[in-house]
């Protein structure tokens, strides 16, 4: 297999604006389908993005044999249903995060796709940037000495009540929207599971869906913290903390593909706010390339994915930690 010949089930806005062109751009990936239950919607999708076929139902996306992996952006209460009819159908499978609605339903998922031997990645992006490579370095370099925090900020501005992500019923929420990449990014740097958790969570009382979140995980010696907000201004940042320096990252989730992106490393005696530190500059890349090109290089290689399936269930069980742990 030359090159990987995708699927996309659903015509999500993540989708049309991010994904479906990183896979245009990425080497080794075609776009070859795309569905709908609207299939006027799927054909003009398909017509602006330049996709050969236009199917009317995601079950003719599983059923095509020219795709052989998918990408799922559906909302977050369907994944589990397309991820076992994706792998049961024989694709492979890219899902948008977070993996499941629950850690018990992401075991099952994984389960499934390790069963019928198609390869799973929850589409966590922002792993797959330079930036990331470069702060991962960092960290196992051992120049922040032990770690002692994380703490990371995101928030956005959302009150639709039609939207997604206000729809408690779908997975809605801001912990779900993206606490789960605070969760995620604390357990990559920290490289263990949390032992305990506390959290303020303030809740919509109309929607039913977590607004602002802010919560305390407990690493052995160390501690991640965070706050996530859909009713605040756009933000986004990450600071690491050792003994012996603090690594701060201005936009570490969603990050820019035409903007360099900065770190500013602080080591030494000195308080930051006195010493300018080390400034690094990332070149501008799309993390959603990147990401679809180390998928396909994994499944054609038949190697492990760079982002392992128990991964997503690990951040769902921190989730739920998140959730059990609140005032």
């Amino acid at each position: 297999m030359h090159t990987l010949r995708w699927g996309v089930v659903s015509t999500a806005k993540i989708a049309r604006v991010k994904v479906i062109p990183a896979l245009h751009e990425a080497t080794g990936n075609e776009v070859v389908a795309i569905g709908s239950r609207d299939l006027d919607a799927a054909r003009r999708v398909a017509s602006e993005l330049a996709i050969p076929t236009a199917h009317g139902s995601y079950e003719a996306v599983l059923a095509d044999d020219d795709v052989d992996a998918v990408y799922i952006p559906l909302p977050n209460h369907l994944h589990a249903e397309w991820v076992a009819r994706a792998a049961e159908a024989g694709k492979h499978v890219l899902c948008e995060k977070p993996l499941a609605m629950t850690a018990a339903q992401a075991e099952e998922m994984v389960a499934v796709c390790a069963e019928a031997g198609v390869a799973l990645m929850e589409a966590f992006m922002y792993r797959h940037h330079p930036v990331w490579d470069r702060i991962v370095e960092i960290v196992g370099s051992g120049r922040l000495g032990a770690l002692r925090s994380v703490h990371s900020t995101f928030s956005y501005y959302n009150d639709d009540p039609a939207n997604i992500r206000n729809i408690a019923e779908a997975g809605g929420g801001a912990l779900m929207d993206i606490g789960c990449y605070c969760l995620n990014a604390s357990r990559l740097l920290l490289g263990g599971e949390p032992t305990a958790a506390r959290s303020v969570i303030v809740t919509d009382p109309d929607l039913g869906v977590d607004t602002t979140t802010s919560a305390a995980l407990a690493f052995g010696e160390a501690t991640a913290t965070f706050t996530v907000s859909s009713r605040a201004k756009a933000d986004q940042h990450l600071e690491v903390s050792g003994t012996e320096g603090r690594l701060a990252v201005e936009t570490p989730f969603v990050i820019s593909a035409e903007r360099p992106t900065l770190l500013r490393l602080h080591t030494g005696k000195a308080l930051p706010a006195d010493a300018e530190g080390e400034v690094e500059v990332i070149a501008p890349r799309s993390p959603y390339t990147t990401m679809v090109e180390r998928f396909a290089a994994a499944v054609r290689a038949g190697s492990a994915v760079p982002t392992p399936p128990v991964d997503g269930v690990a951040t769902m069980r921190a989730i739920e930690a998140v959730r059990a742990g609140a005032a």
